[in-house]
């Protein structure tokens, strides 16, 4: 049986060849980034690198490694007119007078995974540029502007899951280097029995976070009259990877750890993307059970949010607390 390739997918999209071209870019990054992700502790990756980013969070090897290695190709794209990393305190425009693309991309999500040999990934959003040297302001477009969305997932076998607006595709890394079509209809059931949360903060969520989860967790006998399971990988592209699979939902809300941000996930390299993906599922995506993730107006390039995404039916029952 003849399996369909990434690269005749990207050619065959109904979709202007500047996109095509980031596309390619960034899936072809992504395979070699898994390389260097697989070559863990023997290609010296490990550990970490003694800086701290614009986040205030320490880097790790692989942060900065895998963030060098999209941001330069992409700015070698002629199709890219520039790009903004969780990695980087600043956009960076690219010179290119014909670029038609700003890409947005966590490089390493779940990178305190990298030590464990636990699941990480790559999440990346695309939005079209109004001029060929964009500055900040440029890249402040609400996620119903993205032209497409992805995630690469690294863990017993490397995937690549993408939206360009028409459905959700997923595409798995062979050994001889070519992403191959494996699930070509990408669906979120509407309802599930899973959901994904850090437990270890429930003390500091708002109280209808607190009762919300605490009725998942009472099962049959209480007024969810079913029981729940929880996981969580502590990598958003891992846990999401998982609602995309199977169905579930993924909770990261506002707590009182630091009651002045709004959230822990940044909108424009995780919130945005990944909702992009949810909905295109079939799936939901809220901020705080009102309001949509991709309807949000940005204010500034590392904006966090609180996150709610998965199951359609469960995401109502959460705004609904």
């Amino acid at each position: 049986m003849t399996r369909t390739r990434l690269d005749a997918h990207i050619a065959a999209l109904d979709a202007p060849e500047g996109l095509k071209t980031v596309l390619t870019v960034v899936a072809a990054t992504c395979a070699d980034i898994s390389k260097v992700v697989a070559g863990g502790a023997l290609s010296g990756a490990l550990g970490a690198s003694g800086q701290i980013n614009v986040q205030d969070e320490e880097q790790k090897k692989l942060d900065v490694m895998t963030n060098d290695m999209l941001t330069d190709a992409l700015l070698a794209s002629p199709a890219v007119a520039g790009v903004a990393s969780e990695e980087m305190d600043e956009v960076q425009p690219a010179s290119n007078p014909a670029g038609d693309y700003l890409v947005l991309f966590d490089p390493l999500d779940g990178s305190s995974n990298i030590d464990i040999n636990a699941p990480v990934g790559t999440i990346v959003s695309v939005l079209k540029s109004a001029t060929a040297t964009p500055t900040e302001a440029d890249f402040m477009q609400p996620g119903r502007h993205q032209v497409a969305a992805l995630y690469a997932v690294y863990g017993p076998q490397t995937m690549l899951v993408l939206t360009t607006g028409a459905g959700v595709k997923g595409f798995t890394l062979s050994n001889d280097g070519d992403w191959i079509l494996t699930h070509d209809d990408i669906a979120i059931s509407p309802d599930t029995r899973e959901f994904a949360i850090n437990m270890s903060n429930l003390r500091h969520w708002a109280e209808p976070v607190q009762t919300y989860v605490g009725d998942l967790l009472k099962g049959e006998e209480g007024p969810r009259a079913k029981n729940f399971n929880m996981r969580w990988v502590a990598a958003m592209v891992a846990d999401v990877h998982r609602i995309l699979m199977r169905g579930g939902v993924f909770l990261y809300p506002w707590d009182r750890r630091e009651p002045n941000k709004p959230g822990k996930l940044r909108l424009m390299y995780e919130g945005n993307p990944m909702a992009f993906l949810v909905e295109q599922a079939g799936g939901k995506a809220t901020t705080d059970g009102r309001q949509a993730i991709l309807d949000v107006q940005p204010e500034h390039l590392h904006q966090r949010i609180p996150v709610a995404l998965g199951s359609a039916n469960e995401i109502d029952a959460y705004a609904g607390v």
